[in-house]
């Protein structure tokens, strides 16, 4: 993890094609290390999710290249490594799941589902809401909220459409996506059993998850 963290930095200060070039034997080590990091933590999921059981590692971690075509960001490189594990094709899918970010001061664990399309987003909201008292119990876990606080992410500044004005939970509804994360220091992934405590925040997540996946599951039709 140390060497990780150290070529992250580096890419951070040199993130350009020839650095990349002369340093790419350095990366391809530990992209080979991440899989099989990845492979662990799949497989230790796999324990409490049986969904996760089988899945590729390979499939679940984001490539390093940046798409620049439509940024004004040009620089080539991602300065992360990234893995999301969940069921139905790692990375590419729409289901809630585990995520994994390394990036020297921002790392976090995070899952639930990030910026899903209207359709599938108006069905959570409407799911959430017909089933509100299980969910706020799941996100007023005293350990889940201890770990994962409250939910993240971009809100419309008014009550979606459908749904009644005066209702109590109003901020649950009004965010685009379910999602949760935990920040870390770079110093706990230093430690010997970082993985071990990575893997009983994301069991925290399980049913969160469990959730925004039944409802995921029939707007899909697998249900």
């Amino acid at each position: 993890m140390k060497d990780l963290f150290e070529f992250l930095r580096e890419l951070r200060a040199n993130n350009n094609r020839e650095w990349f070039k002369e340093n790419k034997p350095r990366y391809e080590v530990l992209h080979k290390e991440f899989i099989h990091i990845v492979g662990q933590l799949i497989d230790r999921i796999a324990a409490f999710d049986a969904e996760i059981a089988g899945l590729d590692a390979k499939s679940c971690i984001y490539r390093i290249y940046r798409d620049i075509r439509f940024s004004p960001d040009k620089t080539p490189y991602k300065t992360h490594f990234g893995a999301y594990m969940t069921a139905y094709g790692g990375r590419t899918s729409s289901y809630g799941g585990y995520y994994l970010h390394l990036e020297p001061g921002e790392s976090f664990v995070s899952g639930g589902v990030w910026c899903p399309e209207p359709a599938m987003l108006k069905q959570l909201r409407h799911d959430i809401y017909d089933n509100i008292d299980e969910f706020i119990t799941i996100i007023n876990n005293k350990k889940f909220k201890s770990v994962y606080g409250q939910l993240e992410g971009e809100m419309l500044k008014r009550m979606p459409d459908g749904f009644p004005k005066d209702t109590p939970h109003e901020e649950i509804l009004k965010h685009k996506s379910f999602v949760v994360s935990s920040v870390k220091p770079e110093t706990f992934f230093h430690a010997k059993n970082w993985m071990d405590e990575v893997v009983e925040e994301f069991k925290l997540l399980y049913p969160f998850n469990k959730f925004l996946n039944y409802t995921i599951g029939e707007y899909f039709g697998k249900v």
